[in-house]
């Protein structure tokens, strides 16, 4: 028997379906009114995920970029055939992506909706691998960590990361390196695929002009009629220090001017669910309050020609197992922004007309993400994953207090930085 539960937001006239399938899989339905339907197969596992208990109780340890190489290799079909071919058959355009926590298998198409949902869940659900497949796939991989090697933004933000953390699986390439691919074999990836693609531990996850009993009618033809049991998950405590593992780095490479990334280690992450939203929903705010274009420290760094472009990207991440903010840009003297930032962090006060303004903005963000079926299933995904519901978040953004953002102020003047410098050779 199947689990069935609505989820209503009267305020933006939206609603969903969960559903536990009775395989074990959750499946959510969002239906709406637009021309192109979206569906991700999504997993709860990612690149810090690379460990497990084996059968007899003991820990297995699988090389750095695992989770990446097994979502390329999913595609390949046991009769020889690319996932990706089928898709393009039926006019569906398929993709898949790794994350720090997640891997998610999706499409989008204005056609054949059943046909191409009974693909995706059926190459996921089937995995084969040959040792020739993997190691024509080795190339590849190190191609595409050489290609993110030599992004300049992508090293200088994995080079805060590992200037941020001493353990945490997170300071690593998604990809892994050229040396940890080289040990994964289809054993590894088969037992990689056993210990998380638990149907479980995946969601099913449909937005467009479909229904629940549709998407039930093709997940009942292509899955299992009872379940496939329950998901355990390993927890890899790792003793990460609250402090940062190196206050500075610096990468020389191919720029015409120095980019920097500067990030707040926080180890301060709460236990439950509702109050890690809560603080990412806060840190939002926070965030657009001290550090967009309508603040003094934005106007500063720029007008005195601190930083060198008009763009500064900030954010806030938080999980179970890390948590930091960041702030990226261009500048002459990456150290002397990270001093002016400190400097201003000490000094500054905050005020009740600049969180307004903050909540305005990204509750106006938050119903924005409403607008297409790419962004809807994709914000579902993070949320369900982590065992939220999506409309809460809403609330939450409209009920934080001046107080709490107070409070947060202070929290992220205590946290400690580090600061990665990519400077011209």
């Amino acid at each position: 028997m199947m689990n069935k539960r609505a989820f209503e937001s009267a305020m933006l006239g939206e609603r969903y379906e969960r559903i536990t399938h009775r395989s074990g899989l959750t499946v959510i339905v969002f239906p709406k009114k637009l021309t192109t339907a979206y569906a991700i197969m999504g997993i709860c596992c990612g690149s810090v995920n690379t460990a497990a208990k084996a059968a007899d109780g003991s820990k297995m340890i699988f090389p750095e970029g695992v989770a990446h190489f097994l979502e390329h290799k999913l595609f390949t079909c046991e009769d020889g055939s690319d996932a990706f071919e089928h898709f393009s058959d039926y006019g569906a355009d398929a993709n898949a992506y790794t994350s720090f926590n997640r891997t998610a298998y999706l499409f989008s198409c204005t056609e054949n909706f059943d046909k191409s949902l009974g693909e995706l869940i059926d190459f996921v659900t089937h995995p084969y691998f040959t040792s020739e497949s993997v190691a024509s796939e080795k190339p590849i991989i190190t191609e595409e960590i050489k290609m993110y090697d030599d992004s300049p933004s992508e090293a200088c933000f994995y080079g805060m990361l590992e200037g941020m953390y001493v353990h945490n699986k997170v300071k690593n390439n998604i990809c892994g390196s050229s040396e940890s691919i080289a040990k994964i074999t289809p054993d590894t990836l088969y037992s990689f695929y056993d210990s998380f693609y638990k149907l479980s531990n995946m969601y099913l996850i449909v937005c467009g002009n479909v229904n629940a009993d549709q998407v039930l009618a093709v997940a009942d033809a292509h899955l299992p009629s009872e379940s496939c049991g329950a998901f355990e998950e390993y927890v890899d405590v790792l003793d990460e220090p609250t402090t940062v593992a190196l206050e500075y780095t610096e990468k020389k490479m191919q720029v015409s001017k120095p980019i920097f990334s500067i990030g707040f280690k926080d180890s301060n992450i709460p236990l439950s669910v509702y109050e890690r939203y809560r603080k990412d929903a806060g840190m939002a705010i926070l965030n657009e309050m001290i550090f967009s274009r309508a603040t003094k420290i934005y106007s500063y760094l720029y007008e005195n020609g601190i930083i060198s472009s008009p763009n500064l990207d900030y954010g806030y991440t938080i999980s179970r197992s890390f948590a930091y903010n960041f702030i990226s840009g261009e500048a002459s003297d990456p150290e002397a922004v990270l001093k002016v930032i400190k400097e201003y962090l000490e000094q500054a006060h905050l005020f009740e007309e600049d969180f307004k303004r903050g909540k305005r903005v990204m509750y106006a963000e938050f119903v924005k993400s409403f607008d297409s079926s790419e962004s809807i299933a994709n914000t579902l995904l993070s949320f369900v994953g982590d065992g939220a519901e999506l409309f809460e978040y809403g609330k939450i953004l409209e009920s934080i207090s001046f107080e709490e953002i107070k409070a947060l102020f202070d929290e992220l003047r205590s946290m400690p930085t580090t600061l990665c410098a990519v400077v011209p050779c």
